[in-house]
């Protein structure tokens, strides 16, 4: 069973030296794999998941249909929220960068960067209110009026804690595309 969210990953191992591994570039990818933290968690609510739909077949059994459907309908809601952790961080195509996080998503094009950089600063440590030293991707855009800087990803996030590695090359494989289909220089 061929499983995509893997194919990113090992074609960037396969071609080091090409920036931008992929023939349809119009295509939304992620140019990283999923951390730990990120699929641990996913397991975690995917096991809970399990636990519920098995209690609504035993409630529905026991009890009345309408309570074995309403913990059918709670266990629903928690697969459908571990699918959203997981498509939670940054994509990239030809046609700019796109920002998931849980509850909305952002989507820049490449048209109005200026820069893609790495700066070393407080950043927030999964996502929590606790700030720690680390690195955040920023990118520069050029508005009509002003320049504008939007955080893409730290290095403290459930994709990055304790793989700096993998932030480094992600870091760069963004700003590769980029380079490629924006104004940067």
């Amino acid at each position: 069973m061929p499983l995509p969210f893997l194919t990113a990953d090992r074609a960037f191992d396969q071609a080091v030296d090409e920036a931008l591994p992929f023939d349809d570039r119009d295509r939304w990818r992620r140019p990283y794999r999923p951390g730990p933290w990120r699929v641990g968690a996913a397991a975690l609510l995917l096991l809970l998941a399990s636990y519920v739909l098995v209690a609504a077949v035993i409630i529905a059994a026991a009890e009345t249909a309408q309570a074995g459907a309403l913990c059918f309908g709670a266990a629903l809601l928690i697969i459908a929220c571990t699918l959203r952790l997981l498509r939670v961080g940054i994509w990239v195509s030809a046609r700019g960068v796109r920002q998931v996080s849980f509850f909305r998503t952002r989507t820049a094009s490449w048209e109005p960067t200026v820069s893609v950089r790495t700066v070393q600063q407080p950043v927030r440590w999964l996502g929590l209110p606790r700030s720690v030293q680390g690195q955040a991707l920023l990118l520069v855009r050029r508005d009509r009026v002003q320049e504008y800087v939007t955080p893409l990803m730290t290095s403290h996030n459930a994709d990055f804690l304790a793989r700096t590695e993998a932030f480094d090359r992600a870091a760069d494989t963004i700003g590769a595309w980029a380079a490629a289909y924006g104004r940067v220089a």
